[in-house]
């Protein structure tokens, strides 16, 4: 008996196509994975991989691969004529996570892993082949494709995820345009240094005029230089070697050897994205919907983000347990994320670049009064952090987002569930909640009621019966250490703010949907969040 067509068709098999074909493939769905390259991509891209992006690949199983091969940032050090203005540590106190850190890993690297995961479920890429052109129907894509040897392959493709680029073919054929500016232009450099700087920091050296900006690679002595103000000669080695080696001695005050480029690129820093990201049966998700500055790394993350978001919520309707209106979500939560990714990524780029007469008077001034006033300079580490790290977004206006109806001053909806890591290392119940957060399901965290403890077991029992291949059902556990999440000290209720009776609707992807209470409420919950639509209706009848 031959295999079931594809249900899905993503083109792009960089990080957000891989990690779309694995949401998708590891929820059941079956996926096919074009590209047009030839093979895996060699040469150097983004560095970064941030807070929240860490979090979601911890959830579909890829962080313990990639954090062994990564460096770990956790500084930003200001460098002028031969003095280090500051040293910016990170301040992750409002925004609790397992990975108060940036990794620096290649982004060739991050692609491996992801390749080596969606093939664990099952999704090969086809190198070499290109999607040319798409004709939207009621009820599928009709798709062509050109194959390495020429062949041509017409293909009715149920749904369409477009994931190749800033280029993309798909946002081309679908007419969609990225809006936006072009503003500056910047030179990439892959060098080894030896300047003794510390490696689990980005520098930013302003060499007068313009700025360099130092990203450390995992390998000692590597190092990825941005060159803000000298572009010129990118086709030639030596030269860039010779002219960095320059600024970033007198910007340090002392002699450091460069060596040779191992990649050169000049490139101008665009800001742009489409006004929407979804037309009909098919998705635009990455660099195809939105282009950034890579000032503070925001592009692979973004689309890594988007590629997650989208993956759930396609699986769902997909498989029958949400209403086709589920994906209207989608545009409404990341068209607006994308644009306040481009505001945060100006103010970087500004700060990168310091390109205003005033600058370095400003920057000099400025760091030094930091540096004095300590709960000033952790203030503003703290932004510092919030503006890239992904972690302080949230969704308060989506359409699944319901207000909460339970009083008090827990964790919004809208918000993401945050684990410290030492809760998580210390305390059973939120070492259970961060295995929770990687079910594929969503997940309803119901804690102990008041009163009527018989029915609301009897109510958990009846969601996990007609829902269970849909929602995680979890009764949070009591001083008797009972429930599904231990929590016999009760930091777990605290941590989230839960009341006897109160209950949580988390999202796949970890942001609270809900926050209600009592077990009469499970079900009306269920259904406002467009959950199991025909289910609920029979579950109601």
């Amino acid at each position: 008996m031959a295999d079931p067509a594809p249900a899905v068709l993503i083109a792009g098999a960089g990080p957000v196509g891989l990690t779309a074909a694995h949401e998708l493939a590891r929820r059941g769905v079956r996926v096919r994975l074009i590209d047009a390259a030839a093979g895996p991509a060699t040469s150097s891209r983004a560095l970064a991989v941030h807070a929240r992006t860490m979090e979601l690949l911890d959830q579909l199983g890829a962080l313990d691969r990639l954090l062994p091969l990564g460096r770990r940032v956790t500084h930003f050090t200001m460098h002028r004529r031969g003095r280090t203005l500051i040293r910016f540590d990170t301040n992750y106190r409002e925004m609790p996570t397992r990975y108060p850190f940036s990794l620096m890993v290649d982004q060739v690297v991050t692609e491996r892993v992801l390749r080596e995961c969606a093939a664990g479920q099952g999704v090969d890429v086809e190198w070499g082949v290109e999607l040319i052109a798409l004709r939207p129907e009621a009820d599928a894509v009709q798709v062509t494709l050109r194959h390495p040897d020429g062949r041509t392959e017409q293909t009715l493709a149920p749904w369409l995820i477009g994931a190749d680029g800033g280029h993309s073919t798909v946002r081309r054929q679908l007419g969609m345009r990225l809006v936006g500016d072009s503003t500056q232009t910047w030179l990439n450099a892959d060098v080894t240094l030896d300047a003794d700087l510390s490696p689990d920091s980005n520098h930013l050296l302003h060499t007068d005029p313009g700025t360099l900006l130092l990203v450390p690679f995992p390998e000692p002595g590597k190092w990825r230089v941005v060159d803000t103000v000298d572009v010129h000669g990118a086709d030639d080695p030596e030269l860039i070697r010779r002219r960095l080696a320059g600024k970033i001695g007198r910007t340090l005050g002392r002699r450091v050897e460069v060596g040779t480029p191992s990649w050169l690129s000049a490139f101008t820093v665009q800001q742009r994205q489409i006004t929407r990201m979804r037309s009909g049966r098919c998705f635009l998700a990455g660099d195809a919907a939105h282009v950034h500055s890579p000032a503070s790394g925001q592009g692979m993350n973004s689309g890594i983000q988007d590629a997650c978001n989208l993956a759930w919520k396609l699986a769902d309707v997909i498989r029958g347990h949400a209403g086709p209106e589920l994906l209207d979500s989608y545009d409404a939560e990341r068209v607006p994320t994308g644009a306040v990714l481009l505001r945060s990524t100006r103010t970087a780029t500004a700060l990168v670049s310091l390109r205003t007469t005033l600058a370095p008077t400003l920057l000099t001034v400025g760091t030094a009064a930091l540096r004095r006033i300590s709960p000033l300079k952790r203030k503003v580490e703290g932004r510092m952090i919030r503006g890239f790290c992904g972690l302080g977004l949230a969704y308060p206006d989506s359409p699944l987002t319901r207000a909460a109806t339970a009083p008090g001053s827990g964790i919004r909806p809208g918000d993401r569930v945050g684990c410290d890591a030492r809760a998580v290392s210390a305390h059973p119940g939120w070492s259970a909640l961060r295995d929770e957060l990687a079910d594929p399901r969503w997940t309803l965290i119901a804690t102990p009621a008041a009163a009527d403890r018989s029915g609301q077991r009897e109510a958990l029992a009846r969601m996990e019966r007609l829902f269970g291949a849909a929602v995680s059902v979890r009764a949070v556990g009591d001083s008797d250490g009972s429930g599904d999440l231990p929590d016999p000290d009760g930091a777990l209720r605290s941590g989230l703010g839960l009341a006897p009776g109160d209950f949580l609707l988390i999202r796949p992807d970890g942001y609270v949907a809900a926050r209600d209470r009592g077990p009469d409420r499970y079900l009306a919950v269920l259904e406002d969040c467009t959950l199991l639509p025909e289910e609920v209706a029979h579950a109601r009848h």
